[in-house]
């Protein structure tokens, strides 16, 4: 299956700005982590790997 990005794909946010999403993640199971955004009870993302972004 063909993927394309989305146009705002590669928008990124500065930690400090007001308009950066407040994530929370939390350990539902040992080693599953969800990640859910404040204000978004709808959404959220489990996932068995999480790995620390490059800087």
């Amino acid at each position: 299956m063909a993927v394309t990005p989305r146009p705002d794909a590669t928008e990124t946010f500065d930690e400090e700005s007001e308009d950066a999403p407040d994530i929370s993640v939390c350990e539902s199971t040992p080693g599953t982590s969800v990640f859910t955004e404040a204000g978004n009870s709808d959404g959220w993302i489990a996932t068995d790997f999480v790995v620390e972004p490059w800087e």
